[in-house]
Protein backbone atom coordinates (compact mmCIF):
# COMPACT_ATOMS: atom_id res chain seq x y z
CA UNK A 1 0.00 0.00 0.00
CA UNK A 2 1.45 3.32 -0.97
CA UNK A 3 1.43 6.32 1.30
CA UNK A 4 0.79 9.93 0.44
CA UNK A 5 2.67 11.46 -2.43
CA UNK A 6 5.90 13.15 -1.29
CA UNK A 7 5.48 16.90 -1.12
CA UNK A 8 8.19 17.58 -3.70
CA UNK A 9 6.24 15.70 -6.42
CA UNK A 10 2.85 17.23 -5.71
CA UNK A 11 1.78 19.96 -8.08
CA UNK A 12 1.33 23.42 -6.74
CA UNK A 13 -2.23 24.49 -6.11
CA UNK A 14 -3.13 28.10 -6.75
CA UNK A 15 -6.38 29.81 -5.90
CA UNK A 16 -7.15 31.58 -9.14
CA UNK A 17 -7.00 31.24 -12.87
CA UNK A 18 -4.41 33.36 -14.65
CA UNK A 19 -5.88 34.98 -17.71
CA UNK A 20 -9.09 36.37 -19.10
CA UNK A 21 -9.02 33.51 -21.64
CA UNK A 22 -8.93 30.98 -18.79
CA UNK A 23 -11.84 32.83 -17.17
CA UNK A 24 -13.84 32.45 -20.41
CA UNK A 25 -13.02 28.75 -20.60
CA UNK A 26 -13.94 28.31 -16.91
CA UNK A 27 -17.29 29.98 -17.59
CA UNK A 28 -17.95 27.70 -20.58
CA UNK A 29 -16.99 24.59 -18.59
CA UNK A 30 -19.20 25.62 -15.68
CA UNK A 31 -22.10 26.32 -18.05
CA UNK A 32 -21.62 22.88 -19.64
CA UNK A 33 -21.62 21.25 -16.22
CA UNK A 34 -24.80 23.03 -15.10
CA UNK A 35 -26.56 22.39 -18.43
CA UNK A 36 -25.75 18.67 -18.18
CA UNK A 37 -27.48 18.45 -14.81
CA UNK A 38 -30.83 19.03 -16.52
CA UNK A 39 -32.86 15.82 -17.01
CA UNK A 40 -31.41 13.47 -19.65
CA UNK A 41 -28.34 15.61 -20.42
CA UNK A 42 -25.72 14.14 -18.06
CA UNK A 43 -24.11 11.64 -20.44
CA UNK A 44 -24.24 10.45 -24.05
CA UNK A 45 -22.74 7.04 -23.30
CA UNK A 46 -23.76 5.53 -19.96
CA UNK A 47 -21.12 3.08 -18.79
CA UNK A 48 -19.11 2.23 -15.72
CA UNK A 49 -16.68 0.33 -17.98
CA UNK A 50 -13.86 2.41 -19.42
CA UNK A 51 -13.57 -0.14 -22.25
CA UNK A 52 -17.05 0.92 -23.36
CA UNK A 53 -16.77 4.66 -22.68
CA UNK A 54 -13.35 5.25 -24.28
CA UNK A 55 -14.14 3.64 -27.69
CA UNK A 56 -17.42 5.57 -27.86
CA UNK A 57 -15.42 8.77 -28.45
CA UNK A 58 -13.68 7.30 -31.55
CA UNK A 59 -14.96 8.98 -34.70
CA UNK A 60 -16.65 11.69 -32.65
CA UNK A 61 -13.45 13.54 -31.70
CA UNK A 62 -10.08 14.06 -33.35
CA UNK A 63 -8.32 12.65 -30.27
CA UNK A 64 -8.64 9.70 -27.92
CA UNK A 65 -9.32 10.86 -24.36
CA UNK A 66 -7.97 8.85 -21.45
CA UNK A 67 -10.74 7.23 -19.41
CA UNK A 68 -9.06 5.85 -16.29
CA UNK A 69 -10.85 3.42 -14.00
CA UNK A 70 -10.61 5.06 -10.57
CA UNK A 71 -13.25 2.90 -8.87
CA UNK A 72 -10.75 1.42 -6.42
CA UNK A 73 -10.13 4.99 -5.21
CA UNK A 74 -13.86 5.66 -4.72
CA UNK A 75 -14.58 7.42 -8.04
CA UNK A 76 -17.38 5.70 -9.96
CA UNK A 77 -17.28 6.12 -13.72
CA UNK A 78 -20.78 7.04 -14.92
CA UNK A 79 -20.00 7.58 -18.61
CA UNK A 80 -19.09 10.31 -21.03
CA UNK A 81 -20.42 12.89 -23.42
CA UNK A 82 -19.38 15.48 -25.94
CA UNK A 83 -19.40 19.20 -25.27
CA UNK A 84 -18.09 22.28 -27.02
CA UNK A 85 -15.56 24.51 -25.25
CA UNK A 86 -13.06 27.10 -26.46
CA UNK A 87 -14.08 26.71 -30.09
CA UNK A 88 -13.74 22.93 -30.27
CA UNK A 89 -15.52 19.68 -29.41
CA UNK A 90 -14.23 18.18 -26.17
CA UNK A 91 -14.63 14.98 -24.20
CA UNK A 92 -16.37 15.02 -20.85
CA UNK A 93 -15.79 12.06 -18.56
CA UNK A 94 -18.34 11.88 -15.74
CA UNK A 95 -17.52 10.36 -12.38
CA UNK A 96 -19.62 10.21 -9.24
CA UNK A 97 -18.86 10.17 -5.54
CA UNK A 98 -21.65 10.01 -2.97
CA UNK A 99 -24.22 11.34 -5.46
CA UNK A 100 -21.98 14.26 -6.51
CA UNK A 101 -21.40 14.45 -10.26
CA UNK A 102 -17.86 15.31 -11.26
CA UNK A 103 -17.24 16.37 -14.85
CA UNK A 104 -13.78 16.10 -16.33
CA UNK A 105 -13.58 18.18 -19.51
CA UNK A 106 -10.49 17.39 -21.56
CA UNK A 107 -8.90 18.02 -24.93
CA UNK A 108 -5.39 17.95 -26.40
CA UNK A 109 -2.95 20.36 -24.82
CA UNK A 110 -1.39 22.64 -27.42
CA UNK A 111 0.22 24.86 -24.77
CA UNK A 112 3.11 24.25 -22.45
CA UNK A 113 2.76 21.69 -19.69
CA UNK A 114 1.84 23.29 -16.36
CA UNK A 115 1.33 20.82 -13.55
CA UNK A 116 0.08 23.51 -11.16
CA UNK A 117 -3.56 22.86 -10.36
CA UNK A 118 -5.47 26.11 -10.53
CA UNK A 119 -8.71 26.36 -8.61
CA UNK A 120 -11.59 28.69 -8.12
CA UNK A 121 -15.15 28.62 -6.88
CA UNK A 122 -18.08 29.95 -8.89
CA UNK A 123 -21.82 29.71 -8.24
CA UNK A 124 -21.25 27.10 -5.53
CA UNK A 125 -19.09 24.85 -7.73
CA UNK A 126 -15.39 24.03 -7.51
CA UNK A 127 -13.40 24.37 -10.74
CA UNK A 128 -9.92 22.88 -11.15
CA UNK A 129 -7.64 23.25 -14.17
CA UNK A 130 -4.19 22.08 -15.27
CA UNK A 131 -2.30 21.40 -18.49
CA UNK A 132 -0.87 17.91 -18.60
CA UNK A 133 1.76 16.74 -21.05
CA UNK A 134 -0.90 15.54 -23.51
CA UNK A 135 -4.27 16.90 -22.33
CA UNK A 136 -5.78 20.05 -20.89
CA UNK A 137 -8.06 19.24 -17.94
CA UNK A 138 -10.96 21.15 -16.40
CA UNK A 139 -12.80 19.50 -13.50
CA UNK A 140 -16.11 20.85 -12.16
CA UNK A 141 -18.30 19.69 -9.27
CA UNK A 142 -20.13 20.73 -6.15
CA UNK A 143 -18.00 18.20 -4.25
CA UNK A 144 -15.75 19.67 -1.57
CA UNK A 145 -12.41 21.03 -2.69
CA UNK A 146 -10.22 18.54 -0.78
CA UNK A 147 -11.83 15.53 -2.45
CA UNK A 148 -11.84 17.19 -5.85
CA UNK A 149 -8.09 17.80 -5.50
CA UNK A 150 -7.73 14.11 -4.64
CA UNK A 151 -9.45 13.24 -7.93
CA UNK A 152 -7.23 15.68 -9.85
CA UNK A 153 -4.11 14.06 -8.42
CA UNK A 154 -5.47 10.61 -9.29
CA UNK A 155 -6.15 11.69 -12.87
CA UNK A 156 -2.64 13.11 -13.17
CA UNK A 157 -1.26 9.72 -12.12
CA UNK A 158 -2.92 7.92 -15.05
Amino acid sequence: MSGPEPERTRPAVTNSLRSSHQQLVASAVLTGHIRSLQPNHLIDVPSSDRHTAKPWFQGRLDFSPPVPDLSELGWTLVGGRLDYVDGRPVAVIVYQRRMHNIHVFLWPNHCSTDDAIRQEEAQGYQILHWNGAEMTYWVVSDLNNAELLELARSLRGH
